[in-house]
């Protein structure tokens, strides 16, 4: 869409125009009015069109002069020479797609982030051995109409005499017919156990 645009600015003719009337779309939430240009080409030709974009109905006046670009083989493809008439679509298209990288950008970097954090865990974490109490579905997350499961534990610290809870990342099948133990092992991080990893290795893999 940008080339496209960009083409048409590289070989347009620009002018002179004359709106009009103002065009007008009613949707559920609003309504906009699109400006009905009249302009006169270099050939002395009348020559008239709807702009691709429209707006309130104060953005234009009948009879207000606007810039006009046209080309002179396809003057049905007239536009009002002005930002958004040209560019709003690529702008929106471009503000749509930067809301989906920075979604996507968000995920890969929250997934690194875990996954290194888990790894530093295996490394260096503190194993504790924590009593299991129950497997609860995790309805925050939902994927293909799905909710993960995961593996509550519970382990008082000897040190502070606190109880802390810790619960397994997600997993992606009920995992209760599978859990042949009392105590699971949880790898916290030393002096923090906020911070932790319960190991669910003894669980089977799914096959792919």
């Amino acid at each position: 869409m940008y080339n496209s645009t960009q083409d048409f600015l590289d070989r347009a003719i620009i002018t002179e125009g004359t709106v009009v009337d103002l065009i007008r779309s009613q949707s559920e939430d609003s309504d906009t009015y699109a400006p009905f240009v009249k302009f006169r080409t270099k050939n002395g030709e009348i020559a008239e069109f709807v702009s691709s974009t429209g707006g309130g109905p104060n953005r234009y006046s009948i009879g207000e002069v606007v810039s006009v670009v046209y080309l002179e083989d396809s003057i049905e493809k007239a536009e009002i020479n002005d930002t958004f008439s040209l560019w709003g679509g690529v702008m929106i298209l471009a503000g749509i797609g930067s809301v989906f990288f920075l979604i996507g950008l968000s995920i890969i970097l929250f997934g690194a982030s875990k996954n290194k954090k888990v790894k530093y865990l295996k490394e260096k974490g503190t194993p504790v051995v924590a009593k299991f109490q129950s497997v609860e579905v995790n309805r925050r997350i939902e994927f293909n109409g799905k909710n993960p499961y995961q593996i509550c534990a519970q382990w008082r610290n000897p040190s502070t005499s606190q109880l802390h809870i810790f619960n397994s990342d997600n997993i992606w099948f009920d995992p209760t017919n599978h859990i042949d133990r009392e105590e699971i092992t949880v790898l916290i991080e030393e002096g923090n156990p906020s911070k932790y990893h319960v190991d669910i290795s003894f669980l089977p893999k799914v096959a792919s």
